[in-house]
């Protein structure tokens, strides 16, 4: 039986991340090793300061880490410069933070089409009005930032993500300020989109009900990996 080999997207290899100095350091991951290949869906698992959202974030290129190595399609991000770092965000890799950080001078749709033209091409499945629709905002695609809930606001920063048509989604958290009804709307259309565009999917997450939906769980504890398993 030939087993396929999946294109290997983002890599970290025994990376430690330490913010401050001296007594005020803070070691927020500790020879941390991960590997996140195409299609891949992966719960990053652990109670808050556990060092998931580190983790996330250096994945991604938004952190760089104090040791060790960090990898985006076998090339190190550490050896390009920060404006090539930030393409390769903009059109490799998308997220969804906790706190949702839409712009907030622009509407739901704008947010939504802004990142739209960061897609390699036009989708029609994931155009503004769509995504906007399958979140349940279509009704407030004229809405400011500031006059959304907090679940609103999280569904609109969703359908930004996954209008970027992006090889990786890095959630941090992604239902946190949603419904429990909302939350498996949302984690339906998610999965829903993976299955058909197989993108591959990293969530930090604490509930169990999101990452019993994916594939790996990655248990992190005081920066450290110290469980994973397949399901």
């Amino acid at each position: 039986m030939t087993v396929a080999v999946r294109e290997r997207l983002s890599r970290c290899r025994n990376v430690d991340v330490v913010f401050g100095a001296g007594e005020n350091a803070v070691h927020a991951l500790s020879a941390v090793s991960l590997e996140i290949h195409a299609r891949d869906s992966v719960a990053l698992l652990g109670r808050s300061g556990s060092g998931k959202t580190t983790l996330l974030h250096v994945l991604g290129g938004l952190v760089e880490p104090t040791a060790g190595s960090v990898d985006w399609r076998d090339r190190p991000l550490a050896s390009v410069d920060r404006a090539a770092r930030g393409a390769v965000r903009a059109q490799g890799i998308a997220y969804v933070f906790q706190a949702g950080n839409l712009l907030p001078h622009l509407t739901a749709f704008e947010n939504v089409a802004f990142a739209a033209r960061l897609a390699a091409e036009a989708d029609p499945r994931l155009a503004p009005p769509a995504l906007l629709e399958l979140v349940g905002l279509r009704a407030k695609a004229d809405h400011l930032p500031a006059e959304l809930s907090g679940g609103e606001a999280q569904r609109v920063a969703i359908a930004r993500a996954l209008a970027q048509q992006s090889e990786l989604l890095l959630c941090d958290e992604p239902t946190g300020h949603l419904d429990s009804d909302t939350a498996a709307r949302v984690l339906d259309l998610i999965d829903a989109l993976r299955a058909e565009f197989r993108f591959a999917l990293v969530v930090a997450t604490h509930d169990a009900d999101v990452a019993a939906r994916l594939a790996r769980a990655v248990e992190l504890e005081d920066g450290r990996i110290v469980r994973e398993e397949r399901r």
